[in-house]
């Protein structure tokens, strides 16, 4: 594969800042473009605000924040580039003009990764009237430069050399790569999260728990473990010497039970309200800002611990 020193970042909105300042961070050049004003100002804000925590992690030899650009052309941000990572609108229409502009303005060997997660690429791709095999799905999860996960998705007519390009380049990074066998909407993480949320709103909207008592339910409890195993391997320990096979033996009949009653809650007007009302009391008064810097606190001192293959210990229960 040609080296990939040079990437051109589509969208730099908050997804395609930290891919920015991920890609930078590894040593990349790397040329952006935005429409929206005051983009370049904000993009170059974030990195900077970014930067800490990467200097943290580790930069790349030559990584430095110099080797940005910014530009409002198009054409002169994909000149010369060897992976394109777009991050535009989720809509079928802006998505499918750019692609097709891309299609005529890159080399038939220069992949095209797209961050959504709304679309598929099987929708995006019927524009690309050349080349739609180097089209993909490069989704990252918020935000990329700290969370490793990518989930990478073919369209109909993606090539197995694309995803095998772009799956190495996002492995050279340091990333975590999944492969999605079949297009389905919000791919896979997106759906996981929906689907724990939907059960967290039933039972705000039904008064079982408030709104902190459900989050902190997630993250003091099965969320610390999923910071370091999935739930399946984490069953897998839950079932003790037995393994997986003894936790179905015992947990199938309560589960599948517990499955029958999960709820199906509308965010009605008077739903949305709890959560909001909810939300701002566990908030404590604490700004956005001030709460993702201790998220992304956090988050850097569990990625070092992942990083030094420290696990805990095996327990027994559920």
């Amino acid at each position: 594969m040609t080296q990939i020193d040079r990437v051109a970042v589509i969208g730099t909105g908050v997804i395609g800042a930290s891919w920015t300042a991920l890609f930078l961070a590894k040593g990349l050049d790397v040329i952006t473009t935005d429409v929206a004003p005051d983009a370049e100002r904000q993009l170059r804000q974030y990195i900077d605000a970014a930067w800490p925590a990467l200097e943290a992690l580790g930069l790349a030899p030559h990584a430095s924040r110099s080797r940005l650009t910014f530009t409002r052309d198009l054409q002169q941000a994909v000149t010369g580039v060897r992976f394109v990572q777009e991050n535009g609108p989720e809509r079928i229409d802006f998505k499918r003009t750019l692609y097709e502009q891309l299609d005529t303005l890159l080399p038939a060997d220069v992949p095209i990764a797209s961050s959504s997660s709304g679309l598929t690429m099987s929708e995006i791709q019927t524009s690309c009237k050349s080349h739609p095999e180097r089209c993909v799905i490069g989704h990252p999860f918020n935000p990329p430069h700290l969370i490793p996960l990518v989930e990478i998705v073919s369209g109909e007519r993606t090539s197995e050399d694309t995803v095998n390009k772009v799956t190495a380049f996002y492995t050279s990074l340091g990333k975590r790569t999944i492969r999605l066998r079949k297009e389905v909407p919000g791919h896979v993480a997106n759906r996981l999260q929906a689907a724990l949320w939907r059960e967290v709103v039933h039972l705000v909207s039904e008064g079982v728990v408030s709104v902190a008592d459900a989050d902190a339910a997630v993250c003091w409890g099965p969320g610390l473990r999923w910071g370091l195993m999935g739930p399946t391997l984490l069953f897998h320990l839950g079932g003790g010497q037995g393994g997986i096979e003894h936790f179905l033996d015992q947990f199938t009949g309560p589960m599948t039970a517990w499955w029958k009653v999960l709820g199906s809650p509308e965010l009605t007007p008077s739903v949305q309200q709890m959560i909001v009302e909810g939300a701002r009391l566990e908030a404590s008064g604490q700004s956005v800002d001030e709460l993702a810097a201790q998220r992304d606190q956090m988050l850097l001192r569990l990625l070092k611990l992942r990083q030094s293959g420290d696990q805990p210990e095996a327990g027994g229960h559920v």
